[in-house]
This record gives C-alpha cells, sequence and structure tokens, in this order.
C-alpha cells in the first residue's frame, strides 16, 4: 500500500502526539484530518480539517474514515472496537490487534510472556479478596495498576505491606486491574522502531529515561553501559512481537535494566514520549518515520545527529520558562499549545544536541 503525498492521513486523538505527526506529515506534503472529542485540541491547530465527536460514536467515525486515505492513532486509550470496524472502510495503521493488546494490561503481560520476556510477578485483580490472595502470591512491595486508561502514573496505587490492600484497592475505585511485583533495577529505557508494510525495520538507540512522580522527565542517549549491554536483547523481544502482529508503524517497548536482563515494562503502540529528542537528535523522527510506514514510504536514517541529545519534559508552570530556554543557543523548544498549565500535565519540551564538533570554532 502507497499513499502519496497530498493524500490524506486521518489522526485519531487530538493531544501533542497528534500534533507531531501532523507537523511530519506536512513536511512531506500529506494533510492530516483529526478526530477528537475534546473542546479544543492542539492537533487540530496544526491540520486541515477536524471532526469533533466521540471516540465511540460508530457513524462518526465511519464519516471521517471516508474522508481519509489512511487511518492512524496518537494513543492507545481509545475503544478497540469502532477503531477495528474502521478497517473496513480504510487501512488502519498500527492494525486494531496492537491497540487492543496495548490498552489492557493483563492481555500484554500474557502476549509477551507467550512470546518469551522477561516480566515482573504479576496477577491479575478482580476483587479485593483477589488483590489479597494476589499479594500472597506476588509479595510486596507491589504497584496495583488499572487495566485500563492508566498512564504517567494514573490509575495506580503502591502497596508496601500486605495490610495496604483494601486502601489500594479504594484508590483505584475498584476498577478491575493487575498487580505487579516490584523490580530491581538500576536504570528505564525504551526501544522505539518503526516497521513498515513490506517488513523493513529501523530502530533508534536507546535512550534512558528517567521518571519524577510516574511521569517522564528526561530521555537521554547515549544510554549507560547497562543499558547498552542489553539493548539487543530488548529489541530482539520488540521486533518479535512487531512481526507477530504484522504491525506498520512505530512501535514502543519500555524495560527496567536489571541484573539479569530487561524486564519489560509495558508497550505503545505509537509514538512516545521517550522518542521526541529524534525530531533534532535523529536523521528522521519517529513522528516522520511513523508517516513514511503507514503511507507505504521508505524508512528513513535513525543515525544521531550529534554525541549526545537530552530531551526534558516541561510540565506544568515549567512551560512558562520558554524565554529562558529560547536564550540557551543549544536548546530546541516545542510548545503544545495547551492553554493551561496544569500540574502533572505535559506542556510542552526542550532538546538539546550536543554536536560531534563544533561547526563554528569561535563557540
Amino acid at each position: 500500500m502507497t499513499a502519496a503525498p497530498l493524500s490524506t492521513i486521518g489522526i485519531i486523538g487530538g493531544g501533542q502526539l497528534g500534533r507531531m505527526l501532523a507537523v511530519a506529515a506536512a513536511q512531506l506534503g500529506y494533510n492530516c484530518h483529526i478526530y477528537a472529542p475534546d473542546e479544543r485540541c492542539p492537533a487540530a491547530d496544526v491540520a486541515v480539517a477536524w471532526t469533533r465527536a466521540a471516540y465511540d460514536d460508530a457513524e462518526a467515525l465511519a464519516r471521517f474514515a471516508e474522508q481519509v486515505d489512511v487511518i492512524t492513532y496518537e494513543f492507545e486509550n481509545i475503544p478497540f472496537e469502532p477503531v477495528a470496524a474502521l478497517s473496513k472502510i480504510r487501512p488502519v495503521a498500527p492494525n486494531p490487534r496492537a491497540l487492543q493488546i496495548a490498552q489492557d494490561r493483563v492481555l500484554e503481560k500474557s502476549f509477551v510472556d507467550e512470546l518469551g520476556a522477561r516480566t515482573a510477578p504479576w496477577a491479575e485483580v478482580n476483587s479485593l479478596p483477589e488483590l489479597e490472595q494476589a499479594i500472597a502470591r506476588v509479595g510486596a512491595p507491589a504497584i496495583l495498576k488499572t487495566r485500563r486508561n492508566g498512564y504517567d502514573g494514573r490509575g495506580q496505587a503502591r502497596i508496601h505491606h500486605p495490610a495496604d490492600a483494601a486502601s489500594a484497592w479504594e484508590a483505584i475505585d475498584g476498577q478491575p486491574a493487575i498487580l505487579e511485583g516490584f523490580v530491581q533495577f538500576e536504570h528505564e529505557f525504551s526501544i522505539i522502531l518503526a516497521r513498515g508494510f513490506n517488513g523493513g525495520t529501523v530502530s533508534w538507540d536507546p535512550p534512558e529515561n528517567v521518571h519524577a512522580n510516574g511521569i517522564l522527565d528526561t530521555s537521554t542517549v547515549p544510554a549507560h553501559a547497562d543499558i547498552l549491554a542489553q539493548y539487543e536483547e530488548a529489541r530482539a523481544l520488540t521486533l518479535r512481537v512487531a512481526e507477530e502482529l504484522g504491525y506498520v508503524g512505530v512501535l514502543t517497548f519500555e524495560f527496567f535494566a536489571a541484573q539479569d536482563g530487561p524486564v519489560f515494562n509495558e508497550m505503545a503502540p505509537r509514538v512516545h514520549n521517550s522518542g521526541h529528542w529524534t525530531i533534532e537528535g535523529a536523521v528522521t523522527s519517529q513522528f516522520e518515520n511513523h508517516i513514511r510506514a503507514i503511507c507505504g514510504l521508505p524508512l528513513g536514517s535513525t543515525a544521531l545527529t550529534g554525541r549526545k541529545v537530552e530531551m526534558r519534559n516541561l510540565i506544568g508552570e515549567q512551560a512558562n520558562d520558554w524565554a529562558a530556554i529560547l536564550a540557551d543557543p543549544d536548546a530546541h523548544l516545542h510548545l503544545y499549545g495547551k492553554r493551561v498549565p496544569r500540574p502533572g500535565r505535559k506542556m510542552g519540551h526542550v532538546t538539546r544536541v550536543t554536536p560531534y564538533m563544533p561547526i563554528n570554532p569561535d563557540r
């Protein structure tokens, strides 16, 4: 399948990921049509069309699909069934099966376990008695996560002792969940790869990720030596999943670098926050390669453009430091067009690339 430039790409979801996908698409000559229920969304600001409707509105989705040439999505917390139905109207990439697996932690863990992944001990939990039994099997400390709709630390509760079971269950509002045992690790990292319709793949250097308050703070390349030693094994698992799913687009796997090897944390069937550094830090960004992949174009080089790259998220009021950031000649500022800087909200990011050698000898 090839969607030539001037075709229209339908993007389900109107956040910053959709925005950056639309910018990358415009650079290659594509138009983008955003589908999102929000009163105002960052992606719509840079797209030629916007349908505002609910994610489960089958009729609105069908009308949207008829106006585009290929469909993708910017995040996984959208209903699987309506998206799957769209594949009967237009090509959907990544395919909806990836969405179905990634949006349910039990399906996700079961799927990667079957492919031989190394995971934290875990158990499915659907009631308080089941949680108490799971703690007895998995142990404590542990973390309780809702099966669906959890991200950036939301929908999670830490359990330090078995006596914490009731309060943790209440904290997630008694939703279907998964209990995960803690993993001893020193570093976190991501594997980000892109796969085309022809099965060809490219991947980026693994970023080392540091979180603060459950939200990604920084992603840095090159990563620590312990991560680099585990890169090939982690990449091989990610590639197996991509091939098993017949995946098209950018796929992200998050790992813990543990003593015995990489421990799978979670998958994202999309471009990812830990890959934002690729906009300036790689020859071809994750966003451009996603557009290339879903449109049937050749994938671009993922080589680094400098000897070190660091991306830092701007959370809440940190985005108000834009003037100081722009005063730094090495800073690349990205603001997402969000008007209200709430605590914990990703408002933008800044990337700094250290060149291989100074181009200007007077610097």
